[in-house]
């Protein structure tokens, strides 16, 4: 197995690149034909889009705020299912929930790194 020092390093040699790249392909971006103006109308077209989001919404009043609150809780609810799955695999228990057609669903953990100091 590699050292994670190595493959650290690895990454962020392959990042270094890859902003190189994103640079020469955003210079040519700019000498492209149409992209600016493409880009504006993009812009226009995503400000007409909220416009109607939002008239949408304010129609629907109560029954919108409604939806709202209930994505407040949902995520409450997922940060709440989070802390209780740490605390279980904390103490050695086995994580699993199932849905309401029997399906079985286990954790997905992740581990990141981020600067200290």
């Amino acid at each position: 197995m590699r050292d994670i020092q190595e493959v650290y390093n690895e990454l962020q040699e392959n990042k270094k690149e890859q902003k190189s790249i994103k640079r020469e392909y955003k210079d040519a971006l700019v000498n492209a034909n149409e992209y600016e103006e493409t880009v504006e109308e993009t812009k226009k077209l995503r400000e007409k889009k909220k416009q109607i989001e939002t008239m949408t919404q304010s129609r629907l009043g109560a029954r919108w705020d409604e939806f709202e609150t209930l994505k407040a809780k949902a995520d409450e609810l997922a940060q709440m299912m989070t802390d209780i799955a740490m605390s279980n695999l904390a103490e050695g228990k086995t994580i699993a929930v199932k849905d309401q057609f029997g399906n079985d669903y286990e954790p997905v953990y992740k581990i990141s790194f981020k600067k200290i100091g």
